[in-house]
């Protein structure tokens, strides 16, 4: 008999379109949801808790988002709760402010102007931590395909020209749904074929495939804080 984990990928597709397997799906999976939350909160979550209805909202985000290429539904679906958490965060703590912080304090001056200028340090905490965990999941998978972070470090591209190189092999790459299956299940960067279809020297791509590697599996897995800092790079080289 097949396991849960599985059948998962086929019932996360299944529940993509029919409402009905996306209910059963979560009902299924809040034990995890919970966990989820509670790890967060450290603490158990209530069933009055926002937090908890705020993941089960983000448990069926990711469903319906979800596809093969982003690696581990679960995994996938763990950063996309702790994301809208951290945004459910900010927004709370903001809005609790908007009153009192303009109220004026015992001296008459407002309470907005004795507080120092500094960024919420609960929400810069939970980021770090949440890029931690990303930072210690992609290396785990790195070790798939034979490359460590110094490797990264050592490998990453030091000229413009070669920088530039490397950005227009992953612009295509993202463009190639099935290029990007390909990297995932032969665990081998495609060369000839990144070198062919962005037009670029594929002995530049070899000198830098570990960085590579590191890079497209960012770009195909849930690393959503890590991917955001690298579209950040990856954004002069999509530029017509």
């Amino acid at each position: 008999m097949d396991s849960a984990a599985e059948r998962l990928p086929a019932r996360v597709s299944e529940a993509k379109t029919d409402s009905k397997a996306a209910d059963a799906l979560i009902a299924d999976y809040m034990p995890f949801i919970r966990a989820e939350t509670a790890r967060f909160l450290k603490r158990q979550p209530d069933d009055s808790d926002d937090e908890l209805s705020i993941a089960m909202f983000a448990f069926y985000e990711s469903i319906r988002s979800y596809s093969r290429l982003r690696g581990s539904f679960l995994k996938f679906a763990s950063v996309q709760i702790k994301s809208r958490l951290i945004d459910f965060y900010r927004k709370e703590k903001r809005s609790r402010g908007q009153i009192s912080l303009y109220a004026a304090g015992e001296d008459e001056q407002p309470l907005m102007d004795t507080l120092p200028d500094k960024e919420d340090a609960y929400a810069n905490l939970e980021m770090r931590e949440a890029t931690r965990q990303e930072i210690e999941e992609l290396s785990a998978q790195m070790q798939q395909f034979g490359v460590s972070l110094p490797d990264i470090s050592e490998n990453s591209p030091k000229q413009h020209r070669t920088l530039d190189i490397c950005q227009r092999a992953v612009c295509y790459a993202r463009s190639q749904p099935a290029l990007l299956e390909e990297f995932l299940r032969t665990k081998k960067v495609p060369l000839q074929k990144l070198a062919e279809g962005a037009g670029v020297e594929r002995k530049t791509l070899e000198r830098h495939r570990q960085y590579l590697v590191a890079v497209l599996l960012i770009c195909t897995n849930g690393y959503e804080i890590l991917r955001g800092h690298i579209m950040q790079v990856l954004r002069k080289g999509e530029q017509p």
